[in-house]
């Protein structure tokens, strides 16, 4: 009779321990700038983006990060913070920043901020 809380507690533990392994796994799939059909531009944008904002925000996951993910964030006619999804208000965010959000206006220089833009626009 004790055999059957123990089995019970092991596949318990089994389930959790696959929850727990499933759960964190969000990482991002990696494709090449060849695969998302990057042009130069774009691909040097994505090269920002890996350095300055991936530690923040997913590129090609809806889940959020620290930051909102952006997936999709021209597609939409609002940001998830309500603001409109266009190139007027995401450079205000990303050049002046936005409560947690730092400015980048000191950090990135206009080819860098141009070539970012490109890339958030393949998103």
């Amino acid at each position: 009779m004790k055999a059957k809380p123990a089995r019970f507690v092991l596949l318990a533990a089994i389930v959790f321990v696959v929850i727990a392994i499933l759960g964190a796994c969000d990482s991002e799939p990696r494709k090449t700038d060849a695969e998302l059909g990057l042009n130069a531009q774009q691909a040097t944008g994505r090269r920002v983006y890996e350095t300055r904002c991936a530690d923040c925000h997913y590129a090609y996951s809806t889940h959020n990060l620290r930051g909102p993910s952006l997936n999709g964030l021209f597609k939409k006619p609002f940001m998830k913070n309500g603001m409109p999804a266009n190139d007027e208000r995401v450079s205000d965010i990303i050049l002046l920043g936005r409560a947690k959000m730092p400015a980048f206006q000191q950090k990135l220089t206009q080819q860098q901020f141009d070539d970012l833009m490109a890339y958030l626009h393949t998103l």
